[in-house]
């Protein structure tokens, strides 16, 4: 069972190179009681690439959400703004 629920989304935006990258990560349960790390990232407003990794231990799982976290905040990756949420929010 995850004791604790790690849940992120992070973007990079450069206008200069056209660029609009997102990335996303959950810590989740298999039906198994394994822990599996989902990892999603593409280009904003696609779908985008997923990729599952399944562990024995929630520490291992931890682990290497954390070292992906520190990678993508060196490339440039950022929280989303709440202003350019809200603008994306649909309404209803």
């Amino acid at each position: 069972m995850v004791a604790q629920r790690y849940r992120l989304y992070i973007e990079r935006m450069d206008a200069s190179r056209n660029m609009a990258r997102f990335y996303a990560m959950s810590l989740d349960e298999t039906l198994f009681g394994q822990t599996c790390l989902i990892r999603r990232w593409g280009r904003i407003g696609t779908r985008g690439r997923m990729v599952q990794h399944s562990f024995d231990s929630e520490g291992e799982a931890v682990g290497l959400f954390l070292q992906l976290l520190r990678t993508k905040r060196q490339r440039g990756y950022s929280p989303r703004i709440a202003a350019r949420h809200a603008e994306a929010a649909p309404s209803d």
